[in-house]
């Protein structure tokens, strides 16, 4: 077996993100045995001796945005930094270590908890009596989540609600996941991680280094086997800095494991402010150009068109009502492509790992990956699976998740794809007998048939393929923004039914591919930075980023662009025959 993963987040988005992933991993019908859950998820004993399963993760977030009290039932460890609940008799104990930044006196006026300690650390205790009960949402800083009261709902948010991720994370998290940046705010005028440099400077302060390598290694200790690291990384602020310091701090203390990086973007980021609109282009360039040093790949994640000064349009699936602006509905959307790419190291029948998908993608220099995906496969419950193949022989059914203004790809040099939600048997649509109406539909089983569509499309590219009967679940906290044409299991069907029924599941199709379009993503954003007077802009290189450091970026990002270069003329031309 491959083995376990670490998961980083690194900023607010990274966060929206991660909670929607983990909600599809807690899923009811997870346990299917295709796929491994022991990969992403840990057993820890709760209260009671019963068995539970939490992240491996560590979250790194700023001031405002902690999530409310939880009840962590899990023994405390001593000299951990932080704040988490554990069981003692019939009361609730709530532990601090001498470390903890938290101040007890600010503690000691929640209602409904009295204070003591014992050998150096404060303890807060729970008093049971009627009097002094406090309220289940009383506000203890730092205490581990538990699921929301939104994410325990049976009715999905339409999301205008929803402003942090906490509101619909939707599983336990232990108390070392989730560490606050206290010198930076989530909102406001000032005080907002908004620059590069910032992020790097938050890395060599020697107590929040300290704080990251004390998580990592509680989590890494515990592995059977580490495979490596998936880092969500917020790209278009200062979290860009502070993943370029985590990549660089994982590559140097755990060399051999793999790193896979995915560079988030919201689908709408301050577009109206002028600075902040400039500071998210040149946050994007250092943090992809960084980034690549020190993972094994990377993949740009974004429902934006265009990672540059001009906005575009974003990107649209004709069977999801969106809305883009909000990061609880489109994050949704990102993480139900995540599960589906990430699925090769995790599947309980393959031996490959993380490492192995990056090196079958990052070959000659080219550590950037371009996502795809179909959300939901537009496929109907009676067809088999070479029929939707064949109704889509000219161009797979799919948009690009990078932000790039799109249009048709027809080459790429090596590409993993995995389709799920489509029963195996779901490749047989003709008699025993008969001639089969195609190519596809002579194969033998829905993976010989995919890998035959995929060379058609593709000849010449490196294409693994993997075809899973799970599907992804969309049950709540999971937002309800599917077209009534689809099914509960997420098929299309000619018309919507006279009652609505809520999609529990989908059909997805995603693809993560080393692609010449790469080349023109890279080179757009060069060019736009190129177009810059950056000299203008003191303040973002006051905080530690010097102009002669930020140049060789901007070269080495154009060198970068260079390896996808490849093949692009053969892909254009191609398009231009088309359109003759």
């Amino acid at each position: 077996m491959p083995g376990e993963a670490v998961t980083l987040q690194l900023g607010h988005y990274a966060g929206c993100v991660g909670a929607q992933w983990w909600g599809l991993q807690a899923a009811p019908g997870r346990g299917s045995p295709e796929l491994r859950r022991s990969a992403l998820l840990r057993t820890e004993r709760a209260l009671g001796g019963r068995e539970r399963l939490t992240p491996r993760l560590v979250a790194l977030e700023l001031k405002g945005t902690e999530p409310w009290p939880r009840t962590w039932t899990g023994a405390p460890h001593r000299g951990t930094a932080g704040t988490g609940r554990c069981a003692l008799g019939s009361a609730q104990v709530c532990f601090l270590s001498p470390r903890c930044s938290l101040q007890l006196p600010a503690l000691q006026h929640v209602d409904g908890w009295g204070s003591t300690s014992h050998n150096g650390a404060f303890f807060l205790q729970e008093d049971n009596t009627s009097e002094g009960r406090g309220s289940p949402h009383t506000s203890v800083p730092g205490a581990a989540p538990d699921p929301s009261p939104l994410a325990l709902s049976e009715e999905a948010p339409s999301g205008g609600g929803v402003r942090l991720w906490s509101d619909y994370l939707n599983v336990h998290l232990h108390p070392k996941s989730v560490y606050v940046i206290r010198q930076y705010m989530l909102d406001g005028e000032c005080g907002c991680l908004e620059a590069f440099g910032q992020g790097e400077s938050l890395l060599q302060d020697p107590g929040c280094l300290e704080e990251l390598e004390d998580r990592l290694h509680f989590y890494v200790e515990e592995c059977d086997y580490l495979q490596g690291f998936q880092v969500l990384c917020d790209l278009h602020n200062g979290f860009s800095g502070v993943g370029a310091k985590v990549t660089e701090l994982l590559y140097d203390e755990y060399s051999g494991k793999g790193i896979l990086t995915w560079g988030l973007t919201p689908g709408m980021s301050n577009l109206g402010d002028s600075q902040k609109n400039l500071y998210r282009v040149m946050n994007t360039a250092l943090g992809i150009v960084h980034l690549c040093r020190h993972s094994s790949l990377l993949c740009p994640l974004s429902l934006s068109a265009s990672l540059g000064l001009r906005p575009q349009p974003p990107v649209t699936f004709p069977y999801l009502n969106y809305d883009v602006s909000l990061n609880y509905q489109s994050s949704a959307v990102l993480a139900a492509a995540l599960d589906t790419l990430t699925v090769p190291y995790r599947l309980s029948s393959s031996q490959g790992s993380m490492m192995h998908l990056a090196e079958t993608l990052n070959f000659s220099g080219r550590k950037v990956a371009a996502a795809w995906a179909s959300l939901p496969f537009p496929a109907r419950h009676s067809c088999s699976l070479a029929d939707v193949l064949c109704a889509h022989r000219q161009d797979v059914p799919w948009k690009l998740l990078v932000p790039w203004r799109e249009r048709r790809v027809r080459s790429c040099f090596a590409q993993s794809v995995v389709l799920r939600g489509i029963g195996k048997e779901s490749h047989v649509s003709s008699s025993a007998g008969t001639q089969p109406p195609s190519l596809f539909h002579a194969c033998e089983s829905a993976e010989q048939t995919l890998q035959r569509y995929l060379h058609a499309l593709f000849p010449g590219a490196l294409s693994t393929a993997h075809v899973l009967q799970q599907p992804c679940h969309t049950l709540p906290p999971y937002p309800q923004f599917f077209s009534p044409l689809l099914t509960q299991q997420g098929f299309l069907q000619d018309k919507p039914p006279p009652s609505a029924a809520a999609v529990e599941s989908i059909p997805v199709l995603a693809a993560l591919q080393s692609s010449p379009v790469l080349h023109t993503l890279l080179t757009s954003l060069y060019r736009d930075i190129q177009k810059l007077n950056t000299r203008r802009f003191a303040s973002f290189f006051s905080t530690g980023v010097e102009q002669d450091e930020f140049q060789e970026a901007l070269e080495e990002l154009r060198t970068l662009s260079q390896c996808y270069k490849a093949g692009l003329e053969a892909s254009q031309s191609e398009d231009e025959a088309d359109s003759d």
